[in-house]
């Protein structure tokens, strides 16, 4: 299986995903476009996988690698081939379909829970979650649905947590890849720590206290999630 990897910054990472990519042997390209790195070929290329970062999608000016980016991420979802966009990559995925990406009305920050929609339930990605699942969330925009897309999670502060566009291209606002040092070295990021500050700190111990304890879960979660996904990577486009 080979996988490309779009990411925007260093600790924006796949997070527990590695731990099964490499227990499947894939042959993984990891892009850091922020560092410079150039978009390869997806010729060939089984799964496309977009992290997160702090940037907006359409911060173009100041990060001239989104557009071909957006370009690409566009073409693998048009042409049939398994994409995963989370958090900013979500977003990506949903601009690169033509939909809006705007400020959410309030950061949402923490372990907080999502439920999944009747067509959630029935999805192939989401083959054995439970209806209402914690996730781990850290960001402060959100994305509309490109057009003929299927709304698959929802929460009450962030209408679209997941969807799909055709057969194979998912856009998830919340985080399955992380672990609980991963949420601890976002704290370090000035705009995810602007954005935990917005939140005033409601919750005691910090948003992520809870992280620690439900790592099992989360990790379980992630794993289903995972296998559900590249399963997808040997179907016809």
């Amino acid at each position: 299986m080979r996988v490309v990897v779009f990411q925007h910054l260093a600790c924006e990472h796949p997070g527990i995903w590695r731990d099964f990519l490499r227990e499947d042997g894939a042959d993984v390209v990891t892009v850091e476009l922020d560092a410079g790195d150039a978009i390869p070929s997806l010729d060939g290329v089984d799964a496309l996988l977009v992290f997160g970062g702090p940037m907006n999608v359409d911060q173009h000016d100041r990060f001239p690698w989104l557009a071909p980016e957006t370009a690409a991420i566009r073409e693998a979802a048009l042409c049939g081939m398994p994409v995963l966009g989370v958090c900013l990559g979500g977003q990506l995925l949903a601009r690169a379909l033509d939909a809006p990406v705007t400020q959410n009305a309030r950061p949402e920050v923490g372990l907080l829970d999502v439920d999944l929609t009747a067509a959630g339930t029935t999805d192939p990605l989401f083959a054995g979650w439970p209806r209402r699942a914690a996730v781990v969330q850290w960001h402060s925009d959100t994305f509309a649905l490109p057009d003929g897309a299927t709304l698959l999670a929802t929460s009450p502060a962030c209408r679209h947590q997941a969807f799909r566009f055709g057969a194979h291209a998912y856009g998830l606002q919340f985080h399955p890849e992380v672990t609980p040092d991963m949420v601890a070295e976002w704290a370090e990021v000035p705009e995810y720590a602007e954005a935990m500050r917005r939140m005033g700190g409601a919750v005691p111990g910090g948003p992520f206290a809870g992280v620690p304890a439900a790592a099992a879960a989360l990790g379980a979660r992630a794993r289903r999630l995972y296998r559900n996904f590249t399963a997808m990577a040997g179907r016809p486009a």
